[in-house]
């Protein structure tokens, strides 16, 4: 137990520059709501519901933050700073998922009355900026960065970057999701700002361009040369 806390404090330093020490950590409201939720959920799996919920209120009265008592939450849940995060009763976290203030994990009100899955599923290693609405029983897929203030209402694919309203997907190249973590889901720098998205997307947008143009340059150089080469081998013979 005591390792697996070590664990966790590291992998919420990796990912946070602001802390100088393990103790620090131990002061977030982000680590307090989900160490309370862990309580809550084993008291809800246990059906002591209003047990459970007497903690998820305590909780978020604490922290600022609302865990409802029947979500599901894998290890390293980063919540950074945390104030006004909502996750719904149906929504399932994956390993090392980061999440910073103001998020919602919503859920949709079913016409026929039956809950059933109505809150989102994030997988392994996403990251949501502060802000962002994620609503409905959507998957956000492994790696994927939802930015700043997105409204999400459908599945993101494994990568992802997905910025505006609704949401939507910048087109970054794969390999750009292989680089160190970067905080705040930012698409392409780390300056984002919820009042420039427009021109952030463009931004995007001109970069793959600008790339896909290159490669296509260096594509023609080398047919250029590949077709050059026979010709100046006949004028020697000749």
């Amino acid at each position: 137990m005591f390792n697996g806390l070590i664990a966790y404090l590291d992998s919420i330093k990796a990912r946070d520059p602001a802390p100088r020490s393990r103790w620090e950590i131990l002061l977030y409201p982000g680590l307090l709501a989900v160490g309370m939720h862990r309580v809550a959920h084993w008291l809800f799996e246990a059906e002591l519901f209003f047990l459970a919920r007497f903690v998820n209120h305590f909780s978020r009265w604490m922290t600022g933050i609302d865990i409802h008592p029947g979500a599901k939450i894998g290890q390293h849940l980063f919540i950074d700073h945390g104030f006004g995060v909502v996750i719904g009763e149906t929504a399932e976290i994956g390993d090392n998922v980061s999440i910073y203030q103001g998020v919602t994990l919503g859920g949709t009100d079913p016409a026929n009355g039956i809950g059933g899955k109505r809150h989102p599923t994030l997988a392994n290693d996403v990251i949501v900026g502060s802000g962002a609405q994620i609503l409905g029983p959507v998957t956000v897929n492994a790696r994927a960065r939802v930015g700043a203030n997105a409204v999400v209402t459908k599945d993101v694919p494994e990568g992802a970057v997905m910025v505006g309203i609704p949401a939507r997907s910048t087109l970054l190249d794969a390999s750009e999701y292989a680089r160190e973590f970067v905080p705040y889901g930012t698409p392409c720098s780390e300056t984002f700002d919820p009042a420039t998205q427009r021109f952030e997307i463009l931004q995007c947008q001109l970069e793959q361009m600008q790339k896909q143009l290159t490669a296509l340059l260096e594509e023609r150089e080398s047919i250029a040369a590949q077709l050059e080469a026979p010709r100046k081998g006949s004028r020697k013979s000749a």
